[in-house]
């Protein structure tokens, strides 16, 4: 089994939440972040998809907040390192 870096999933979910929130992979993103991480999470995803369609600019703002929220997700929830890591490799194939 490949070790997992909490902070380089962080980092690599941030990057790829932010950019399937503009795009068509979203709606499948959204319902998975809701399934297996909550909520606010859909929620917060959501928020990014309405910035980023009206900012165009605010996709680094985006990256940096979604790193800082799953840094504090896998500090309290470490187990969640798996299931982010396969969301992120799911999110990656849907991507156009």
């Amino acid at each position: 089994m490949a070790v997992l870096h909490p902070r380089r999933v962080a980092w690599e979910g941030a990057r790829i939440f932010v950019h399937a929130a503009n795009t068509d992979a979203y709606w499948w993103l959204s319902d998975t972040v809701g399934h297996y991480l909550g909520i606010m999470y859909q929620l917060q995803l959501c928020e990014t998809r309405l910035r980023l369609q009206a900012e165009a600019d605010a996709i680094y703002a985006e990256a940096g907040a979604w790193r800082a929220r799953l840094d504090e997700l896998l500090d309290t929830r470490p187990a969640a390192a798996s299931i982010l890591a396969q969301m992120i490799i799911e999110t990656t194939s849907r991507l156009p």
